[in-house]
């Protein structure tokens, strides 16, 4: 017999479930962001701390992420844009799952890539025209997988990652948002 090994813990992910399904509060995460303006339409995030399982927790190390626009936008051009990062979480979110998915099901994957491609009318945030949205018209992702499966076990895969997939959720569903100033 083949051992499969695409790098996922299934076990530990599925010992997870069967916990948190007899303790609810553990399964309530906060995570965070901390984003600092540092000049024109550049600013630096940093994400280090959450909250899950019932208590403060700490990535291994914090991680700090650049955003402000590109030089046709008039800006310095030092990180992707904000909107940039909704393809970067999606792509990372559903790629996971299909390594976990692939792991769960043993299949052997030899290569996985997404490519994501969000289609956007700028002139929403613009304000050049009130009547087109801010955000995405529309959202792609397309797949290009090597693995020991048929094409059907494949789609399937990749269909079980989408329906598990945070990032998908939060972008196919109303999320509620609250800006303040404190």
């Amino acid at each position: 017999m083949t051992t499969i090994d695409n790098g996922v813990n299934v076990q530990a992910l599925l010992d997870a479930r069967e916990v948190l399904k007899g303790a609810p509060e553990a399964a309530q995460f906060t995570w965070r962001a901390n984003s600092k303006w540092t000049k024109g339409v550049h600013s630096t995030t940093t994400i280090e701390k959450f909250f899950g399982l019932g208590q403060e927790q700490t990535h291994k190390n914090e991680t700090e992420f650049a955003s402000d626009h590109p030089a046709v936008f008039a800006a310095e051009d030092n990180g992707i844009t904000p909107i940039e990062y909704l393809l970067v979480g999606l792509a990372g979110c559903l790629t996971a799952g299909v390594a976990s998915v692939a792991q769960n099901r043993g299949i052997q994957l030899r290569s996985v890539e997404a490519t994501v491609e969000g289609n956007h009318d700028i002139r929403g945030i613009l304000g050049a025209d009130s009547d087109v949205r801010n955000g995405y018209n529309d959202i792609k992702v397309t797949f290009h997988i090597d693995a020991d499966a048929s094409k059907e076990e494949i789609e399937a895969l990749v269909a079980q990652s989408q329906k598990r997939s945070a990032v998908f959720d939060a972008l196919t569903n109303p999320t509620d948002v609250t800006v303040e100033v404190a």
